[in-house]
This record gives C-alpha cells, sequence and structure tokens, in this order.
C-alpha cells in the first residue's frame, strides 16, 4: 500500500530546491533589540516590537499583578462566563484612545477579521477589496461568501471603476483595505477611498494593523493620521505589534460593536483572551495615552536608517513608514543575504512568494524605538558589507 502522504515529502522537496522553504528560528531571549536566535545573540530586526512595549517593565508588571488577582485562563467564552472586568476596561480605553463610539476584542487580529466580515456581508452582498490586502482580510472575506471585488493597490478611480461594474448586483457593499501595507511599508489613501466608498453608500474597514502605535497623534492610527474621525465604520487592529502583546480589536460604530457581540463567531465560540495578556494591554495603553515620546522616537529611527540606506544604494521600495523594504528581486539571494547578515549579528529575515510576489523578495527591516543609534549604525555596516559581497548597494 503506497504512502498517502508522499505528496506532502515530495511538496516540501520542492520548496527547498526552489529557495521558498521557511527556515522557521527559534528565540530563547525576551524579544528586544537584541535577542538570542539558535543559541547567538543577535541585533533584532524582524519583530513588530514598534514601540519596545513587549519586553517593557510596566507591562510585565501588569500581567503579573493582575495573574495574582484574577488568576490566568478565564475558563469560558466571553458569551458565556469568560468576560472579566479586564476585558471591559480594555475595550473601554481602546474605543476613547481611537475615539470612536465602542471596541470590542478578539483573540488575535487575524481572528477579527475572521469575525467582522462575516457578520457584515453574506451571499447577497459585495466586498470591494484592495488587491494587496492581508491574508487575514482574504480569508475572512471568503468566509462570508460575499463577491469579492479587488480594486489596484490604494487607487481609488479603480475602487470607483469597479464599484460602478458591479452596481445592481448586490444588497450590501463594504470597502476594505489595510491602513498600512506590512510588505511595502506604504499606506492607503484612506481619505479618497472613504470619499469614493461614502458615494455609493458603501460601508468602510480598514486594517490598521500596522498603523495602530504608529501613525496618527501618539500612535491613534490611520484614521487619526487622515482625521477621519466617525467617517469609517469599522477600524480593525492588533494588540500583538506596536501594544507588544497579543489580542485583536475592532474599534467605531457602536452598532456594530454590538452586533459583532452577538454575531462574531469567534468571540461567541472562543475562548476569551487570557487575563495577563489584557492586563497588559491596558499598561500598554497607558504608556501611549502618558506620552507620544515612543513614537517620536520610533519615527527618528526610521527616518535616519532609511536615508542612510538609500545612500549605500539599496532600493527601500514604496515605504512611507518605519517598515523598510530592501528590495532584492531574486528569493535565492534574498536568503542568502538574510544568512549572512546573521553571520554579522544581524537578525533580518528574507521574505518571498507566496508572502510577496514572484520577483519581489525582499529583506524587510523592521525599526523599533527601542533600537539605540549604535545599533542602527551597526546594522547599516552590516548591509554594507554583505551588499558589496553579494553585488547589492553602491
Amino acid at each position: 500500500m503506497s504512502d498517502k502522504l508522499t505528496w506532502i515529502d515530495e511538496e516540501l522537496n520542492n520548496l527547498k530546491e526552489t529557495g521558498f522553504y521557511n527556515t522557521i528560528r527559534t528565540m530563547d531571549s525576551p524579544q528586544g533589540p537584541s535577542v538570542i536566535v539558535d543559541g547567538k545573540r543577535v541585533l533584532n530586526f524582524c519583530a513588530n516590537n514598534y514601540l519596545g512595549l513587549a519586553n517593557h517593565p510596566r507591562v510585565v508588571e501588569a500581567a503579573i499583578d493582575a495573574m495574582k488577582q484574577y488568576g490566568i485562563g478565564p475558563g469560558a467564552v466571553r458569551s458565556i462566563a469568560g468576560t472579566m472586568s479586564l476585558h471591559v476596561e480594555l475595550e473601554r480605553r481602546m474605543a476613547a484612545f481611537k475615539r470612536v463610539e465602542a471596541a470590542i476584542t478578539f483573540q488575535s487580529g487575524f481572528t477579527a477579521n475572521g469575525a467582522t466580515i462575516p457578520a457584515l456581508v453574506g451571499k447577497e452582498d459585495a466586498i470591494f477589496s484592495d488587491e494587496l490586502n492581508h491574508a487575514s482580510i482574504i480569508d475572512g472575506s471568503r468566509l462570508s461568501g460575499a463577491k469579492i471585488h479587488r480594486f489596484k493597490h490604494a487607487d481609488p478611480a479603480d475602487l470607483d471603476r469597479v464599484i460602478q461594474e458591479a452596481q445592481g448586483t448586490y444588497r450590501r457593499g463594504l470597502m476594505i483595505t489595510d491602513g498600512v501595507f506590512s510588505m511595502d511599508g506604504d499606506f492607503a489613501p484612506l481619505d479618497k477611498l472613504v470619499e469614493v466608498s461614502d458615494k455609493y453608500g458603501l460601508m468602510t474597514m480598514v486594517d490598521d494593523a500596522h498603523g495602530e502605535g504608529v501613525m496618527g497623534e501618539g500612535g491613534r492610527g490611520i484614521v487619526d493620521h487622515f482625521k477621519l474621525h466617525g467617517k469609517i465604520d469599522i477600524e480593525l487592529g492588533t494588540f500583538s505589534k506596536a501594544f507588544g502583546v497579543v489580542g485583536g480589536v475592532v474599534a467605531g460604530n457602536a452598532r456594530i460593536i454590538e452586533w459583532l457581540r452577538q454575531r462574531g463567531r469567534p468571540f461567541l465560540f472562543s475562548s476569551a483572551v487570557t487575563v495577563p495578556d489584557i492586563a497588559a494591554c491596558i499598561a500598554a495603553v497607558d504608556l501611549l495615552e502618558e506620552s507620544t515620546e515612543l513614537v517620536d522616537r520610533l519615527w527618528a529611527n526610521a527616518r535616519f536608517f532609511q536615508a542612510e540606506m538609500r545612500k549605500l544604494g539599496f532600493d527601500t521600495g514604496l515605504t512611507q513608514t518605519p517598515i523598510t523594504p530592501v528590495m532584492l528581486g531574486d528569493v535565492q539571494l534574498a536568503r542568502e543575504f538574510s544568512r549572512q547578515l546573521f553571520e554579522e549579528g544581524i537578525f533580518a529575515m528574507a521574505l518571498g512568494f507566496p508572502t510577496v510576489p514572484v520577483g519581489k523578495a525582499r529583506i524587510r527591516v523592521m525599526i523599533s524605538a527601542a533600537h539605540s543609534q549604535d545599533d542602527l549604525e551597526q546594522a547599516l555596516d552590516a548591509f554594507n558589507r554583505v551588499g558589496k559581497r553579494l553585488g547589492k548597494g553602491e
């Protein structure tokens, strides 16, 4: 009898031969500007820990104190017996922070998309989605059963064209875009997209996972950046990046939030976020509300690093944010570049297909407020040395 799983071995071997196999490294230290990876101390330019909060003393202390008072696991889904006062407090604080009517939290940003999109649209409806939207938006849209219409990346005119072509074919319409696009570091022209959507009476939704804690006043996100408060129906985000913890959040119109409490399937059928995570998120909100220092430092670090990389002859693509893609094209070259950077003490992973399109492989450098000037200069020196060896840069 033949092995029914032989196909998996063949597929894995193909990934290895073509350079698309993903080798997962293991860290053995707190998340910070430097980490121990596979037993080696290296500077960390991989994490989404934009503000350095993942190991901030106040965030850690808040988690410990909450566990002493409330335990760890909530023991139930939110709708039965899993909603604790900490959950309610975080949602109140996030609504105030985002300057919206209400907020609801989920287990992750990915889960939040899977909860929100199918609750808003179904088989009789239409979704108008940026062609480069995150996988969680794509999966949430597929789960909804709605007809998905893709528009050209960050192109309001094409959104208008696509909506016009779909007129008369749907009951309700929903426009969805990422706020900050995590692979290229550019952000959506949200004001123009909302203007087009409003013209046709569409609901509007932005996934601001990489914008919260980064853009807007004190890190309030892309809606704040464009001063669109009250004009976006749904702001979706995550606590796993700038906030340094884990979990998802949906903020916006109070009626939508109440509907998600009644029909958001992960809210109803998956256990609530744990006590230490919720308490840590509240502490992160405290820090962001107290001062813009971390956000300001993040942007200063990003501007310095990106300017110096361009002086060295590297292509940093379309970035408008601290996300810094170093465009290399060939996936094998990108992986070799990453390997040599690691030998130089710099942890910066290569990204290739299917994460990014074929022929657009890159090293994605994630800048943090936790990086010192010396950290940035050490990374620049390493990129320069490896670039010269591999024929990239000046």
